[in-house]
């Protein structure tokens, strides 16, 4: 029986696993890399040819999420990494995936896709027309696929807002799709509009060599240091099933709490209106200091422009040298038909983010459409691991009606829980999303019946980290070495730390006689108040 053709669009985090996913289901894959590299956001580029219409981070990025919760489910990230991997470790550890499971040979680099669209017999088929050019040489040529994967991510297109008189300001502008390292900011007065991920980044490493960086923000942002209590990496902490016992709105009470205890962001003019959950937050352990020794101005929204500066909404003004727009992106998908998939303003109808609900055959997927309070690596996979189970045949997805009544549902939802902005229509909670998506082809944990086989490792999964790894414990793709890789996990996290024997001091037992003398202190004047 011939094998299914499905033609892959990206290379990045999310075309990978999607290669790898098609071959675990028997499906033939055909990935197309617009660039010479594998990698996607994660492989950096300094030239402005090479990031031309591609994602790509600065050279000092340092990803958010750590290692054992960004992995694929089905291959831990080597202990000896950092928990926390600058963009080359990143890069690496897919360049290590990609040798692992051999899915070179079906990446066709420095090609792209240039459009999508349903073959002239996809009424009956439900194939697709893709139509390919081989950018070194030009070449074009059509080939007909059963199924697609777009994989091209949501970090490609920045969103430039409009300011008065910004066409006027004789400094420089640009977006931080375009920022790279802070050479040619020394000594530079800077402003950095948006206070998310990006935006703090590059405001806390430009405030080392500027002579002054501004930092302006619409509405504020809470803000996660990486590390929690005893420098454990906060999503370890964070992520776990358990915290679904305590009711939303004390959860939410006790997060604000806890970030207010580290730093009181009111005094540091950084308080959003908004509670913690409304909002993606911004992850940045440096910034409270750099606004703290001063390097780092806080203010607020930009009025407007002059030639030399700017006004802000309170009618402060400041003279300006460079401006960095931290505005966020604009999502499409420029290579597929729009009559599929139609993107306005940063919504999609899509079911659960992956699939066009109107399409009479479900041969077509979007991947990494996501926004998680969490790590988009395992989410990508898992819905290549659904989505190439529906192409298959084996997996079957809702009816039309029920699909849209779920998007429809879903955007209502968002609207109440997030604050309205363009960054807030994909947003999802890691948890919940990865739950959803398992459960539509079988491999959600089924805790009764692990706690009944194994009780230790249940309580490991709930009480635990959310491991990717568990999402390979049962069903279709299940991995014997899943439980061995929970089970381990804490162990290489902890291993990435180790490297320098620290000499074992012996605690002196001062604390604890002090203690029980304290107590017996207590117990005395008890006894002294009431004979």
């Amino acid at each position: 029986m011939t094998r299914k053709r499905v033609a892959i669009i990206g290379a990045g985090a999310s075309g990978l696993t999607a290669i790898k996913c098609c071959l675990d289901e028997g499906l033939e894959p055909v990935c197309f890399e617009k660039t010479n590299e594998i990698g996607g956001l994660w492989c950096y580029r300094e030239s402005d040819e090479e990031r031309d219409g591609l994602a790509c981070v600065f050279k000092s990025t340092v990803i958010n999420t750590s290692k054992e919760m960004m992995c694929y489910s089905d291959f831990p990230i080597p202990k000896e990494f950092p928990n926390f991997m600058h963009n080359r470790y990143v890069n690496r550890y897919f360049h290590l995936y990609a040798d692992a499971f051999d899915l070179r040979k079906h990446i066709k680099t420095y090609t792209m896709v240039k459009m999508v669209t349903p073959a002239d017999d996809f009424e009956s088929s439900g194939c697709w027309r893709v139509d390919i050019m081989d950018r070194a040489s030009n070449r074009e040529w059509t080939e007909i696929f059963d199924a697609v994967l777009v994989c091209n991510g949501h970090h490609t297109y920045p969103y430039i807002p409009e300011f008065e008189g910004v066409k006027d300001f004789e400094g420089t502008v640009i977006h931080t799709h375009d920022y790279k390292r802070p050479a040619g900011y020394e000594d530079k007065r800077v402003l950095v509009i948006g206070v998310g991920n990006s935006g703090c980044d590059a405001a806390v490493e430009l405030s080392r060599t500027a002579e002054q960086v501004f930092l302006s923000t619409r509405n504020g942002t809470w803000v996660l240091n990486r590390l929690q209590d005893h420098g454990i990496p906060a999503d370890l902490v964070g992520v776990r099933r358990m915290w679904d016992l305590v009711p939303y709105g004390i959860r939410q009470a006790e997060f604000e709490r806890r970030l207010n205890q580290q730093v009181d962001l009111e005094k540091y003019a950084l308080k959003p209106k908004h509670h913690i959950f409304a909002a993606h937050p911004t992850v940045n352990d440096e910034l409270p200091n750099r606004i703290a020794n001063g390097t780092v101005k806080v203010k607020c929204n930009v009025k407007c422009f002059t030639k030399t500066g700017v006004v802000f909404e309170d009618g402060t003004t400041e003279e300006i040298d460079c401006v960095v727009l931290a505005t966020g992106y604009t999502f499409s998908f420029p290579m597929v038909d729009p009559n599929v998939v139609h993107v306005d303003k940063n919504q999609a109808s899509l079911y659960k983010n992956v699939f066009p609900p109107n399409q009479k055959h479900p041969t077509l997927a979007i991947i990494g459409l996501a926004q998680p309070w969490g790590a988009i690596n395992p989410i990508s996979e898992i819905q290549c691991r659904w989505a190439t189970r529906v192409f298959k045949g084996t997996t079957l997805l809702p009816s039309k009606d029920k699909m849209l009544d779920y998007i429809n549902t879903n955007k209502e939802d968002m609207k109440k829980r997030y604050v309205s902005s363009q960054r807030h229509t994909i947003q999802v909670d890691f948890i919940t999303y990865m739950d959803e998506i398992a459960s539509e082809f079988g491999v959600k944990p089924e805790f009764k019946k692990v706690f009944a086989q194994d009780p230790v490792l249940a309580l490991r999964c709930f009480f635990g980290p959310c491991y990717p790894y568990q999402y390979r414990l049962i069903g279709p793709g299940k991995w014997e070495g899943a439980k061995q890789a929970i089970e381990t996990a804490w162990g290489r996290m902890l291993a990435a730390f180790d490297t320098r024997k620290v000499p074992v001091v012996e605690t002196s037992s001062l604390g604890f006689w002090l203690k029980i003398l304290v107590v017996i202190v207590v117990i005395v004047g008890v006894w002294w108040t009431f004979i």
